[in-house]
């Protein structure tokens, strides 16, 4: 049975104007819609990874699954309890205890008056628990001193304040925990460790993970599963190794491509071709069409709906 289940899920931001500019200008509203009915199930224990360019939704689904933005429409369920609709606050808190998240920059979400004791800790002690020695235990399981519990986190590297932030996730001891690109601010041998790291807590804390990149590399390194997202709407979905091996939709193509191979050297490949359409105005039928080289005129008038080829969910009109 699925631990996370996601059905649906939209998210539009109003991206207007003010309302005077609007008069004197006269323009309509406008709207970016950021997700558009993504569905997609994540087993307990295993990673689900999200990929694709930038602006294809990815941090917005991430956020929504830990409760910090609500979706217009769709729900997110996590054991079993739907976060936006249940009515037994007592069963949504805890639900809320199992989740943490792993921010993008570990520079901005550590609090710097705060010593790294009472950064990891507050999980715990804002809930009302006991919160003695944890500090101490979880930097030493992540690979720090339990000394460096005293220091502030300026004194640390980017590496090891992605450890800090990983320790402070660990503190409520969730089941899950959403990583939103947690190594994209480090240098590569830095990110090896922390994946590492992150491969290695969660096989020994039994931990499900949803994991937002746009790397491959480090996406084929951690996934059980990926989902492949193009302008807020998933295109593919596929098992880690049948979705590098054969991918079926023709972005899925295009960013493996484009992706550095270390038995490249002198390929010839050709550049991606065009830019993302804008949000606000995104193209009819299947919103790739422009960017398509085997685009018809079908997928400029009808948008294609998920559907399943073997092991493999796919949006594509020409999947086969």
């Amino acid at each position: 049975m699925s631990y996370v289940s996601v059905k649906s899920l939209s998210r539009v931001f109003d991206v207007s104007k003010p309302w005077l500019n609007r008069m004197i200008e006269r323009l309509p509203r406008a709207h970016l819609k950021a997700v558009s009915d993504v569905s997609f199930d994540i087993d307990a224990r295993k990673v689900y990874a999200l990929v694709g360019e930038s602006g294809s939704g990815k941090s917005t689904i991430g956020k929504m699954v830990v409760g910090l933005l609500q979706p217009s429409q769709g729900t997110v369920e996590i054991g079993g309890v739907d976060l936006k609709n249940e009515t037994d606050a007592e069963k949504v808190d805890k639900t809320r205890s199992d989740i943490q998240m792993i921010f993008q920059d570990p520079y901005a979400s550590l609090n710097p008056r705060w010593r790294v004791a009472q950064i990891i800790e507050e999980p715990v002690t804002a809930r009302g628990g006991d919160a003695n020695g944890l500090a101490e235990r979880l930097l030493e399981q992540v690979g720090l001193s339990a000394l460096d519990a005293r220091k502030f986190p300026h004194e640390f590297s980017g590496g090891q304040r992605q450890r800090i932030c990983i320790a402070r996730a660990l503190a409520s001891n969730p089941k899950m925990i959403v990583c939103d690109e947690p190594t994209s601010a480090l240098d590569v041998s830095v990110q090896a460790q922390v994946l590492n790291l992150m491969k290695d807590l969660q096989e020994d804390l039994g931990l499900t993970y949803l994991f937002v990149s746009h790397d491959l590399t480090v996406v084929q390194h951690m996934a059980d599963t990926v989902g492949v997202l193009y302008l807020g709407r998933l295109v593919e979905e596929a098992p880690r190794d049948a979705l590098f091996g054969a991918p079926k939709h023709p972005y899925t193509q295009m960013l493996l491509d484009a992706a550095p191979k270390l038995d490249g050297f002198g390929r010839e490949v050709p550049p991606p071709q065009g830019e993302i359409p804008d949000p606000i105005n995104p193209p009819s039928g299947c919103a790739f069409h422009p960017r398509c080289p085997r685009a018809v005129a079908r997928c400029k008038a009808e948008l294609p709906e998920m559907r399943r080829i073997g092991e493999t969910r796919v949006a594509c009109h020409l999947a086969e």
